[in-house]
């Protein structure tokens, strides 16, 4: 094994062949690069890091070598001094040397000594006496280390100089000490650097979750919080730290009980207090865990149950696509309807559509909620005739878990509850069975449900949309339909007209349906026979608007040619042309288009004036008709002062 002095000597050999080949005079006595000026005040700002975490432990080194005839020097990864500490005396005499602030002492500019050569080889090293390539450092014995920082690259190095006849093995053994203590700092603030770096990463993202995020000990001691979940319940940040959970979860403990048997935890509906009041939201809870697996706490997530609500509404399709600027019409008729309905659209009062099949009942009711305050908020279709009737109650308000056999867990919002904010639309109101009449009208009166299986009232904001295609009137009197309930639901009565009461508004939607249909299916636009023009302005179209829709597809799918396999020109010529009465709407059209506040008393005496004339005074076809005895009709043709001539 080669020997320290052995080593020491061929460092020292190798050191002093560099000096001569870079030309270094033995005879010179100040290092050939000095900063001054602005330039030293540059370059320690450069290395302000290096002269920060080596300042203590330099400090350190100092008060052991204090009055010994020691000076210390701070030099960065090109030998620069950067800082230089010692007794008076000696700091005089090397500064008569320009062993200075700004002075380079790397080999090249001073020769072989301990910082420049440490530097070079990238090892502690002690160079006394002649072992300095200048004559003029003959008098010194100088002890430096290189400091490395966390990846292994030189960033500067630390040496100690004295007389040399100081010289003592000890004095490089100080010196590795100190900057072991050096790399050590570095390699402690490197860490909480990525810790504070980690925690600034994992904060942004706490706070940008839309959802309160709060994290508690095992004790149920909050550790942190989002501002979010310090604004949902109504609390400060800063008093929310270390504070308890119990106040505003004092079940939390069984939470921890499900963890320890492995159970999740999530999407649970649960209330918390809100200034004394308790407030419904979405709650998951997830466990944390240290290396052993063990649970150390745990991670509450909190959400607003309107803002789940919202966000299933958007992508499950339940938005408003149609506007009143989407809708074709503008026989005096129709635009009168609109007209109304745009008028209208502001107000958070109920309205009833009434009209056939077919007539775009849903349509107006999707531009009535985007002409509203509440086009932003959801509008929920929901169609009574279509829920099987031991279903259609759970559907509109919802259920608590284990309200039934094959309740979902956790329970189901119903509709009203996804509509908060919004608007229901309940269509085919008239199929809607007698005893959930009663519900609705509840609702519609209170303002709030109660789910199946629940005793909890859940406040809604939900303006209410109604259509039917029945004459609810001739419903309320067989007593399928509650009255109260259908004053209600008509504050806002509007009849939408058939197409054949629409005047040239057919023309006008044939045209627009040949041009959409053309593109929506990549055809090219058909030419239509002036004979087929008639025949469709003719035809009543009994299926309205959707009818026509339906039709003109046809058409152009085959192109104008074959829709005469669907619909014959001799059936078109045979309808009759006087008009279809479909559910005795057209017996109250005309009343209602003229002015929408008519009582129903009002609407009842109108139609049954219309029956006696149009059975020309024929009692008896006009109560078969009505659906009414002939008692009831004499009855009611009292008291509204009927006569039948």
């Amino acid at each position: 094994m080669v020997s320290k002095e052995i080593k020491q000597r061929e460092i020292i050999k190798k050191s002093h062949q560099r000096c001569e080949e870079y030309g270094v005079n033995k005879e010179q006595v100040y290092p050939s690069i000095i900063l001054s000026g602005k330039e030293v005040s540059s370059h320690l700002a450069q290395n302000d890091y290096l002269l920060r975490v080596a300042s203590p432990f330099i400090d350190i080194l100092y008060d052991a070598v204090a009055n010994s005839g020691f000076f210390i020097l701070l030099t960065d990864n090109e030998g620069c001094i950067l800082r230089s500490v010692g007794d008076t005396g000696i700091i005089k005499e090397s500064e008569k040397l320009n062993m200075v602030v700004g002075a380079y002492m790397n080999e090249k500019s001073i020769g072989t000594n301990a910082m420049g050569t440490a530097i070079s080889e990238n090892q502690p090293i002690q160079v006394t006496a002649s072992e300095h390539f200048i004559s003029a450092y003959h008098r010194w014995t100088c002890s430096a280390a290189p400091i490395h920082n966390c990846k292994g690259e030189i960033i500067g190095s630390l040496n100690l100089t004295g007389e040399s006849h100081l010289v003592h093995p000890h004095t490089l053994g100080l010196v590795v000490a100190a900057v072991r203590a050096i790399k050590n700092q570095i390699i402690a603030d490197n860490t909480l650097e990525k810790l504070n770096e980690t925690f600034s990463y994992l904060e942004s993202i706490v706070e940008s979750v839309s959802a309160g995020i709060i994290a508690l000990d095992i004790n149920g001691k909050i550790k942190t919080t989002n501002n979010l979940a310090a604004s949902m319940l109504s609390l400060k940040k800063e008093n929310f730290i270390e504070g308890s959970v119990e106040k505003i979860l004092p079940h939390w403990k069984k939470i921890f009980e499900r963890f320890k048997c492995s159970e999740s935890y999530a999407d649970v509906e649960t209330s918390f207090s809100v200034n004394g009041t308790k407030e419904r939201y979405d709650l998951s809870a997830y466990p944390i865990l240290d290396s052993n697996q063990k649970v150390i706490g745990m991670v509450l997530v909190i959400k607003v149950l309107q803002k789940i609500f919202n966000l299933v509404n958007k992508y499950s399709g339940m938005r408003a696509h149609y506007t009143f600027k989407d809708i074709i019409g503008d026989s005096p008729e129709f635009r009168q309807v609109i007209d109304h309905a745009t008028q209208i659209s502001g107000s958070t009062s109920t309205v009833l559509l009434m009209g056939e099949s077919g007539t775009g009942k849903e349509l107006i009711a999707q531009s009535i909620h985007n002409a509203s305050p509440r086009k932003n908020a959801a509008f929920i279709a929901v169609n009574c005739g279509a829920i099987p009737k031991n279903l259609i109650e759970s559907e509109l308000f919802g259920y608590e878990e284990g309200a039934f056999t094959g309740s979902k867990k956790g329970g189901h919002a119903g509709k009203f509850e996804l509509a908060n904010g919004g608007t229901i639309f309940l269509d085919e109101i008239g199929e809607m069975p007698l005893d959930m009449q009663v519900n609705l009208l509840r609702v519609l009166q209170e303002g709030y449900v109660t789910r199946i299986g629940g005793s909890k009232n859940i406040p809604v904001n939900v303006r209410v949309i109604a259509a039917t295609k029945k004459n609810l009137i001739e419903e309320v009197k067989k007593g399928t339909f509650r009255e109260d309930l259908f004053y209600r639901l008509s504050v806002i009565p509007l009849f939408i007209p058939p197409l054949r009461k629409r005047g040239d508004d057919k023309n006008a939607l044939f045209e627009y349906f040949l041009k959409a249909k053309a593109q929506k299916l990549n055809k090219p636009f058909p030419q239509i026979t002036p004979q087929l023009k008639e025949q469709i302005e003719d035809y009543d179209w009994p299926g309205n608007v959707r009818e026509l829709e339906n039709y003109v597809e046809n058409i152009v799918n085959f192109n104008g040619k074959s829709t005469y396999k669907i619909i014959n020109p001799s059936s078109l010529n045979s309808v009759e042309a006087k008009p279809i009465h479909s559910n005795g709407f057209d017996n109250n059209y005309d009343i209602i288009a003229k002015d929408p506040s008519y009582t129903l008393d009002e609407l009842e005496k109108q139609t049954i004036v219309k029956y006696i004339r149009c059975y020309e005074g024929n009692i008896s076809k006009t109560s078969r008709k009505l659906g009414v005895s002939r008692t009831t009709l004499y009855s009611k043709m009292k008291k509204y002062d009927i006569k039948t001539n």
